[in-house]
């Protein structure tokens, strides 16, 4: 039997390695963890949770305009986006230490620096290294940024979390969540805000009625989408920075931002010492089990691209240290998996799209909703919420749920609780509602739209 230093040695300090190490850990397992950047990865430090408090702060401005409608009268307003960013580095830096105390209290070793696979059972960080039984590698991914004449005077969505200031004008390329979440905030905090896509419609993947409702609801707040056009180009001016079209036309702006994709991180891993499989997308191929083609060697999380969200994450990273350390044979459901979009409005969804639903079924019921949210029912502000389920006929189950207004996440967060316990549409029509709220629409839709 050899004599390893770790049962298990993680590469990566995101969600995933974390909770698979510590979790580990807990079960009695010798575990260490090497983390080149920053604890908690890209959802704690650059995705996320910053996101999130950046979304809050940009909502402001609404709130404060729709208070007028409730009899507030607010003067004076001052904005100060340094004050925000500090702030924000604060709650980030305390999160941190959370998860540094989160390891470091399940006896979990934290090793700072780039960890490089030497064998199947060896990783080297620094002049040091480290022998395991097994090795996790959870390094999550990075964005992607095209190589393009000026790529350097481009900003990806990791810079935009810290710049000193705000741009005036910005031009946000790309048609991801990124991409529409950022549009929004930097519009929330005044900054004039074109987003530019190369296809025809933003947020490939989601419902069709979802995402053309998301682009009006941005440009009634005075977004500038374009569709169907690629940047070619990248020039700097004296002062400003100058996008130019494959068309032909040009824009202006103080910054330019793109989100056009993130890729895996399996660049200078030592994946070649030891041979492990990678796609065409440089993701590392798994098995059911998140085994590489390396039986010592696993993976998971976003360095796989499959399902890349920090809870699947989580529960990937729980589902090994089970499996390992508890003979747990765990198994990770990714059917009726809720997300949410934080855009402006927000987008909730889980289930099947009902283009897919239309592929797979022989006959389905929608059921369809749109309506002004109450809460701007006293101000001019005309943003609709809309709701639509999705029924396959013959079993009366739900099989998709999506949302677009205020709360989406908080609300679809519950319908995927349902979904997950195989409701039926009579179960729906069957619970009493909330009143007043906007979630109470989902029990009161009795009649199919189509």
């Amino acid at each position: 039997m050899y004599n390893y230093d770790y049962d298990l040695f993680v590469i990566g300090a995101g969600s995933g390695g974390v909770r698979a190490a510590r979790m580990s850990a807990s079960y009695g397992a010798r575990v260490g963890i090497a983390e080149e950047r920053y604890l908690g990865g890209t959802c704690v430090n650059v995705g996320c949770v910053p996101k999130k408090l950046l979304v809050y702060a940009s909502h402001v401005s609404e709130e404060i305009h729709n208070a007028k409608g409730f009899g507030w009268d607010i003067d004076h307003i001052s904005y100060d986006w340094s004050k925000l960013i500090k702030n924000k580095n604060t709650e980030i830096q305390r999160l941190n230490g959370i998860y540094k105390n989160l390891l470091e209290n399940t006896g979990v070793d934290i090793i700072n620096g780039r960890a490089t696979i030497i064998d199947a059972h060896t990783v080297e960080i620094g002049t040091m290294k480290y022998s395991a039984e097994k090795i996790l590698i959870a390094t999550g991914g990075w964005p992607s940024v095209p190589d393009i004449p000026g790529k350097k005077y481009i900003i990806s969505s990791n810079e935009a979390f810290f710049l000193e200031s705000l741009p005036k004008k910005i031009i946000i390329v790309g048609g991801g969540y990124i991409a529409v979440e950022f549009a929004g905030i930097f519009n929330g905090l005044g900054v004039e805000t074109t987003l530019i896509h190369r296809g025809s419609l933003f947020l490939r993947g989601f419902d069709q009625d979802l995402r053309s409702m998301l682009a009006e609801e941005m440009q009634k707040k005075e977004i500038k989408i374009i569709f169907n056009v690629n940047v070619k180009k990248i020039d700097k001016t004296d002062k400003q920075l100058v996008a130019y079209f494959e068309d032909g036309t040009q824009l202006e702006a103080d910054q330019i931002m793109y989100a056009t994709g993130r890729k895996p991180m399996t660049e200078n891993l030592g994946l070649e010492n030891v041979g492990i499989e990678i796609n065409k997308k440089n993701a590392i191929k798994i098995n059911d089990d998140y085994q590489t083609n390396i039986p010592s060697i696993y993976a998971i999380g976003d360095v796989t691209d499959r399902i890349n969200l920090t809870p699947v994450a989580l529960a990937e990273g729980m589902a090994l240290a089970k499996r390992f350390f508890a003979n747990e044979k765990k198994i990770v459901n990714y059917s009726d998996i809720p997300t949410c979009v934080f855009s402006q409005p927000s987008l909730g969804t889980v289930g099947l799209t009902e283009e897919q639903a239309r592929k797979k079924y022989v006959d389905i019921d929608i059921y369809k909703s749109r309506f002004t949210p109450m809460k701007y029912s006293l101000s001019d502000n005309n943003e609709k919420t809309m709701m639509k389920m999705i029924v396959e006929k013959k079993t009366n189950r739900v099989i998709g749920v999506h949302m677009i207004g205020p709360d989406a996440g908080e609300i679809i967060q519950g319908i995927g609780i349902a979904m997950k316990a195989g409701a039926s549409k009579q179960d729906f029509d069957s619970t009493i509602g909330i009143h007043p709220t906007a979630a109470e629409e989902f029990v009161s839709m009795r009649e199919p739209t189509i």
